[in-house]
């Protein structure tokens, strides 16, 4: 995703006015680099793990650490209080590992101080790994294996979505820009035919190829990788561009929301913890992982499009979505201001985040301001937020399942999106964050008839559409990009 010129932006933390106390985070991270989809498994790299540590310290320097940046009010700064902090992900290895690379960074060990106790008889054991410290990553079904998955919308199991992202291939923008790079995806047979046919050579897979292709560019040292030839800066260019253009029709489509179907989760999970944090319910810093879907749907419904014309594209390894619950009221860790007097902020960055490359604001629902009330926020989030599992039901059309009318019944009604609520109060309906990245009622309910399990992923959802598109998963063994 081209977002150099987001960076250039003057930092965040310059946005923030000196009396602003931070009450809560909410933070969507994409995984570090991996290695290619196009030749599974997918696994975490050694860059990958250190983009994503280093993102992790860097949120570590903002939130939490004795002089951060933007103190988050409460939170506790050296030992990690699991009750203040809420860690999801896919079951998935890449996502999984991230998560743990991520909280590395957050909390580090404490070394051999902090990171001991006496026992009664006079014993002082110490804490393996130099105090190394173990934070629960909560995985969820939904998501199984994505970083394996190739098509955006497969793993997503609600019927009106994969209806609406095939619909794609069969417009006339599609079929023009298919013939148009013809010639240019073929250009590229040599460095990718081990992997591709001829036949799926082509913008069908035009994801799939760039994954690849920036997979072999970054790892790939051999000499029989001939990219100074065939992948120049030109090529590589475009490869990422057609990626970006095919994968943002996939995830959104401004007169079909149900596209978005990731996206529109994901909101109703952020009212809902964000809301938790308000109450005293819930914890205050929630962290969840996912993949690049989740990225777009929610730049799509949100209008961050508008903001910015790079919101169009796909987010680097380790870019990262923020929301930060805030006020310049007293605000006491156990007397938080009325919703009011509270408001958000919206931050994003494309890649790692640093000390020297931070997270910039930027306004959502294509309004001008980049703080919003807290009220003003939930509105526009419900606009779009599934936050129920009827209300997922009825906008997926699935009738089946979790969705039969005598599971449906049976249910706990829950609303459609979360409640505003209120300070001190419980009323923030909708789903719950302890099943981040799906609806948590459908999950539990599957889990215990044995239906289907429910896969509507953040960020894990496939990139090619199972009848239409062409690729079919070669072999590792027989690609020429040795990813």
């Amino acid at each position: 995703m081209h977002l150099a010129r987001l960076l250039t932006v003057a930092s965040a933390a310059s946005l923030v006015n000196a009396r602003e106390t931070v009450l809560g985070v909410y933070l969507f991270s994409r995984h570090g680099d991996r290695t290619a989809k196009s030749t599974p498994p997918a696994n975490l790299t050694d860059l990958g793990y250190q983009e994503i540590f280093n993102s992790g310290t860097y949120f570590r320097n903002r939130y939490i650490e004795a002089g951060a940046t933007s103190p988050l009010l409460g939170i506790s700064p050296d030992l990690v209080k699991e009750s203040q902090i809420s860690v999801s992900a896919p079951v998935d290895t890449v996502l999984q590992n991230s998560a743990l690379g991520f909280v590395q960074g957050l909390y580090p060990p404490v070394g051999s101080a902090l990171g001991s106790s006496a026992l009664r008889n006079g014993a002082v054991v110490q804490s393996p790994l130099d105090g190394y410290q173990l934070i629960p990553i909560q995985t969820v079904s939904a998501g199984t294996g994505s970083e394996d998955s190739a098509w955006l919308q497969d793993t997503s199991n609600c019927a009106n979505a994969e209806i609406s992202s095939d619909s794609y291939f069969s417009t006339l923008e599609y079929m023009t820009v298919l013939d148009e790079t013809d010639t240019f995806y073929l250009s590229l047979s040599p460095m990718i035919n081990r992997t591709f046919s001829t036949k799926e050579t082509s913008y069908q897979n035009a994801y799939t190829i760039f994954d690849l292709l920036n997979v072999a560019s970054i790892h790939n040292a051999s000499n029989d990788f001939p990219s100074s030839q065939l992948l120049t800066p030109e090529v590589f260019f475009q490869l990422r561009t057609r990626a970006d253009e095919h994968e943002f029709n996939l995830a959104y489509n401004n007169s079909e929301p149900i596209r978005a179907v990731t996206g529109a989760i994901l909101a109703a999970e952020v009212v809902e913890a964000l809301n938790g944090t308000i109450t005293g319910t819930g914890a205050k810093l929630n962290i969840q992982f996912g993949a690049y879907a989740g990225f777009l749907s929610f730049f799509g419904l949100s209008n961050l499009t508008q903001a910015s014309k790079d919101f169009y594209g796909i987010p680097d390894y380790a870019s990262t979505m923020v929301w930060e619950l805030v006020t310049n009221a007293t605000a006491t860790t156990t007397s938080f201001p009325p919703t009011d007097e509270i408001s958000v902020r919206f931050l994003f960055h494309n890649g790692t985040t640093s000390n020297i490359s931070e997270p910039v604001a930027f306004p959502l629902f294509g309004q001008s301001q980049t703080l919003l009330s807290w009220n003003d926020f939930v509105d526009g989030m419900n606009k779009f937020a599934i936050g129920s599992q009827s209300a997922w039901c009825i906008a997926c059309g699935n009738s089946t399942g979790v969705c039969s009318p005598s599971v449906l019944s049976s249910s706990p009604s829950g609303s459609s999106g979360p409640s505003t609520g209120s300070s001190g109060s419980n009323n923030g309906g909708g789903i719950s964050k302890a099943v981040a990245g799906t609806i948590g009622a459908l999950v539990t309910l599957g889990v215990i008839l044995g239906a289907e399990l429910l896969i509507v992923l953040l960020g894990g959802l496939r990139v090619v559409s199972r009848n239409r598109l062409a690729l079919t998963g070669a072999s590792p063994a027989g690609s020429q990009v040795k990813a």
